[in-house]
């Protein structure tokens, strides 16, 4: 009798363990949850006290400096706007507000993210310094994300081949809050401030949340942050979503996001968003521009559209029509918010009597994800975000200001993210920092033609890790350990970077690798370690399988 019990016992045990196992991500994943939704409490939503400049103008707004407007996407593919003959669907799903700012300013038709990945990116644009300079290399991820992404993708068995997670190095990151970009950079918030410009930050930010890290750390005299990032409850009558069961970090962000914001710093002080995540920073922006009609104002608009998890409202969904597959139909939808977003932006501009002297910037922090599962969003490019190719680094540059810049201007000049902070403080007529080396160049002579022949830069670097990129003139090269391979395109004959010539052109390889040897010689150690290498396949999105033959990289993050 006892014997039976025993073996009943270990049996049953067993079966638990097995069962265990195999349910191992989704119990993983419930943990995540569990932990995520005690961490902070999130109170109802509340009304922002926006702080109000003067009820009448010291001088009318043509006399005084330009209000400046930066709009930044997230992961928004170069073919995902129709302003370079796309669109979404297949040109189903059109843009026409960003096509009018387009229309009515400058288009820099080769413009590039400062690195494939978000936040480099934004501290590029926020201090226009390359992470050679402020050790600001890599995306802060949270806490368990590296391990847990890594774990989900193998168990997916798409014929990747595994992701890379280093203990070690986790070990020696610096936790997730302190991940930021270093209070002692200066960046165009500051400069602008100096200037007399009331500044405002309001969406994504991630560049850090502890002390001298945080938006108003940096410069900006008010910040609602998106404290997470569910673009609404999922559960909201309001909202669809789309998840995405081929990729793990939509897995992740699902178990780990909720519906929060906070303002200036309060960061324990979390309360729920006004609505649909687009429109509710859209409906903060326009009280802001309002409450400082009367003052320069710099204000920094970062959305998180149209970022992972995919969220859309019901009313864009359907209005969207019947687009397949479901997720191409959400982010289609989520598309169309954003654009709704600069309509009413400049909309409101031209309301309150400030379109003429308004400099509005829109870009995106990097190209569409291959995650995502839709394979045209950064066509005719080859690659993703998280890879060096056009795809990952290709993105709008448009810059309108009437005041300044005639209307269908076009620059074909190679641009990028470092540019964005000169470019402002020029407009502004603000000094960069003294004794602080700047890499970017004020696109302002490109944009107004005045000057424009004496801008020469013919050289641009990327870089994650081992992971590195350079274009001199027409010519781009891509270096890896991870595969060990070079890629070598001249992108005046092949911009999509189908023929590598590595091979055939030794002394131009030579050349360009030389160009990254310089200019990583001088460079400062990040500020933290890469803790993960994430398989990339550069020709196929995540929802295909990956072959033998396929190509691929290695992204160290």
């Amino acid at each position: 009798m006892i014997k039976k019990a025993v073996i009943t016992f270990f049996g049953v045990v067993l079966v638990a363990v097995v069962v265990a196992w195999i349910n191992r991500i989704d119990l993983m994943l419930a943990l995540v949850k569990y932990r995520s939704s005690g961490e902070y409490v999130v109170g109802a939503n509340r009304v922002i006290a926006w702080d109000q400049g003067p009820a009448v103008p010291m001088n009318s707004a043509t006399e005084r400096p330009p209000n400046i407007i930066l709009i930044l996407a997230d992961d928004l593919g170069i073919n995902d706007i129709s302003t370079f003959g796309g669109g979404v669907a297949g040109g189903r799903v059109q843009t026409p507000n960003i096509d009018q700012l387009a229309a009515q300013g400058a288009i820099f038709t080769q413009a590039y993210a400062g690195n494939a990945t978000c936040a480099p990116s934004r501290a590029m644009i926020m201090t226009g310094r390359y992470p050679t300079r402020t050790g600001f290399e890599f995306t802060p991820t949270p806490a368990g994300m590296g391990p847990m992404v890594s774990m989900i993708s193998r168990s997916l068995s798409n014929g990747l081949p595994p992701g890379r997670f280093d203990a070690v190095s986790s070990e020696a990151a610096l936790p997730y809050e302190l991940q930021g970009l270093p209070g002692d950079e200066i960046t165009v918030a500051e400069v602008l401030r100096e200037k007399g410009y009331h500044t405002a930050h309001i969406g994504k930010w991630h560049l850090g949340r502890a002390e001298g890290s945080r938006p108003n750390d940096q410069g900006f005299d008010e910040s609602l942050l998106m404290a997470s990032g569910l673009y609404l409850p999922e559960d909201d009558p309001n909202v669809v979503n789309a998840r995405l069961d081929f990729d793990p970090i939509d897995q992740f962000l699902w178990a780990r996001l909720n519906y929060a914001a906070s303002y200036n710093n309060a960061g324990d002080d979390r309360f729920e968003p006004g609505g649909y995540l687009t429109d509710y920073w859209t409906d903060e922006s326009i009280k802001v521009i309002k409450a400082n009609r009367n003052r320069p104002f710099f204000l920094y608009l970062a959305h998180w559209g149209a970022h992972t998890p995919l969220q859309a409202t019901r009313e864009d969904y359907d209005a969207v029509g019947d687009i397949q597959p479901h997720r191409l139909r959400v982010y289609a939808a989520m598309i169309r918010a954003l654009d709704r977003s600069v309509g009413r932006i400049m909309a409101t501009l031209e309301e309150q009597g400030l379109a003429e002297n308004t400099m509005l910037v829109f870009s995106s922090d990097n190209g569409g994800a291959g995650y995502v599962g839709l394979p045209e969003i950064n066509a005719p490019y080859r690659g993703w975000k998280l890879t060096n190719f056009e795809g990952g680094l290709r993105v709008p540059m448009l810059v309108k200001w009437p005041a300044r810049i005639s209307g269908g201007t076009l620059v074909d000049k190679p641009v990028a993210h470092i540019d964005v902070m000169p470019t402002i403080a020029a407009a502004a007529q603000a000094d960069t920092p003294p004794g602080v080396p700047i890499d970017g160049l004020s696109l302002l002579p490109l944009a107004t033609r005045d000057g424009s022949e004496s801008w020469s830069r013919e050289t641009l670097f990327w870089q994650s890790g081992y992971y590195r990129a350079v274009r001199h003139g027409d010519w781009k090269l891509q270096v890896s350990e991870s595969p060990a391979k070079n890629w070598l395109y001249n992108l005046a004959d092949d911009p999509s970077e189908w023929r590598n010539l590595a091979g055939s052109h030794p002394e131009k390889l030579a050349e360009l690798e030389a160009l990254l040897d310089k200019h990583q010689a001088s460079a400062r150690a990040p500020l933290y370690p890469f803790v993960a290498e994430l398989p990339v396949a550069v020709d196929k999105t995540l929802a295909e399988t990956f072959k033998e033959g396929d190509e691929y990289i290695y992204w160290p993050n």
